[in-house]
């Protein structure tokens, strides 16, 4: 069962707390790892893409010339695909790219990532995360007591408003709620800092 020391906001250690086998001790599967991260990039593409077919384009409406007898190709606009400032065939459309994952797959792959980032000791249990003033400096002041110099996902059981305003204003530092807590996240940050009630959340939903 992996065992990490727990901190407080100054950096000292408080204490020791165990976490659960099943979510955070797995083998990760860097398959599945592949598979979700692929999906969720998918579903932030914006597919707002668009071409005009030839319905869409200006013009074209009289018949270019007569069906027969000219010794030419048979036409009956000048917006068709063929020609210069036609439609477009086959061209892209708005569209969604989002797909999902199975359930278990889904909660596979955060685990993978959880374990993945306790493995390489990239992960951190803070006792609490209370802030007196909605100030960017204090946060940066216990991040600094953390030994955190790269990009950090802070996790907390419940958003404190005076922490949302402090993070949003520290580039590559991330802050949400426990039931937010997905895999492109946990992936993409050096360092996952998660306070004692985030790991209690945590467990609670994905250790059944």
């Amino acid at each position: 069962m992996p065992k990490l020391t727990v901190l407080d906001m100054s950096g000292k250690q408080v204490g020791d707390i165990e976490l659960a086998e099943k979510v955070f001790g797995i083998t990760p599967n860097e398959a599945v790892l592949h598979d979700a991260i692929v999906m969720q990039q998918a579903s932030q593409r914006r597919g707002t893409h668009a071409v005009k077919t030839r319905a869409a384009v200006r013009g074209g409406g009289r018949k270019p010339w007569k069906q027969k007898g000219t010794g030419r190709a048979r036409q009956g606009s000048i917006r068709s695909p063929q020609w210069v400032g036609g439609g477009i065939v086959f061209g892209p459309t708005p569209r969604s790219y989002a797909y999902k994952l199975p359930k278990k797959v889904r909660r596979l792959a955060i685990k993978s990532a959880l374990s993945s980032k306790v493995l390489d000791q990239g992960m951190l249990v803070l006792d609490e995360l209370k802030l007196a003033q909605a100030k960017t400096r204090e946060l940066v002041q216990v991040l600094k007591n953390l030994g955190i110099e790269k990009k950090a996902l802070i996790v907390t059981d419940q958003l404190e408003d005076n922490a949302v305003l402090a993070a949003r204003n520290i580039p590559g530092v991330k802050l949400i709620k426990a039931d937010g807590l997905n895999v492109l996240d946990v992936v993409y940050h050096d360092k996952v800092i998660l306070t004692r009630g985030a790991v209690n959340r945590v467990e609670e939903v994905l250790g059944q």
